[in-house]
């Protein structure tokens, strides 16, 4: 999605930035995981149909995509390919309702799991999705055997609507009331919104 390509949210733990071909060969590297394909429903693809994966996710106008880094490390302590965690992802799929978002979170790197960072990243996206994009409710489908997913979504206040057994997926929903908005936005008033491409400046560059 156009609108957040030089948009970094930045949290305690995470760091939202747009996903670019720089980030690629990482994600790639990732997917080839059964595990996380099997978590996320995913097929493998080649690194091509991956680059052009990305390319899509950036100009089409009903995804919003951002890769998780660890903010303890970005910017300034690594290189930002190492920083990597995960993605989250906010889908808007129903051309009738433009309000309603479906949300997807992947923390690939299992050392980051059962720490916060999924939460973190999942309350930032929602928070833009809210204040940027207009949305007022939101969907997370997520496989049965990932436990640790549902229960999060249940701790941002997601129902648990339905149950697909054929699909053996779980569909939970949020409707932002203005009590939901508010509690929302407390949770992520420490989030700065910044310039990917000012952040991204090498030190002691200066514009001409």
């Amino acid at each position: 999605m156009k609108i957040n390509q030089d948009t970094v949210l930045r949290g305690k733990k995470v760091a939202l930035v747009p996903y670019t071909a720089a980030h690629v060969p990482r994600y790639h590297e990732w997917m080839q995981s059964e595990e996380l394909q099997r978590l996320t429903a995913s097929e493998p693809l080649s690194l091509e149909q991956e680059y052009e994966m990305q390319r899509s996710w950036r100009e089409d106008a009903d995804k919003c995509t951002f890769i998780v880094l660890d903010a303890a490390r970005w910017p300034g302590q690594a290189e930002e390919e190492s920083c990597m965690v995960g993605d989250v992802n906010l889908f808007l799929t129903n051309a009738e309702d433009p309000t309603l978002g479906e949300v997807e979170i992947m923390i690939a790197e299992p050392c980051y799991r059962g720490r916060g960072f999924g939460k973190e990243a999942t309350l930032l996206l929602m928070a833009y999705g809210v204040r940027s994009l207009g949305i007022t409710k939101f969907e997370a489908k997520i496989g049965q055997e990932n436990e640790a997913s549902i229960c999060m979504f249940k701790k941002l206040h997601f129902k648990e609507v339905a149950v697909n057994s054929f699909f053996q997926e779980v569909t939970l929903k949020l409707d932002v009331s203005d009590q939901e908005r508010r509690w929302l936005l407390e949770q992520t008033n420490h989030v700065e919104e910044k310039s990917y491409t000012e952040l991204k400046r090498p030190v002691g560059v200066l514009e001409t």
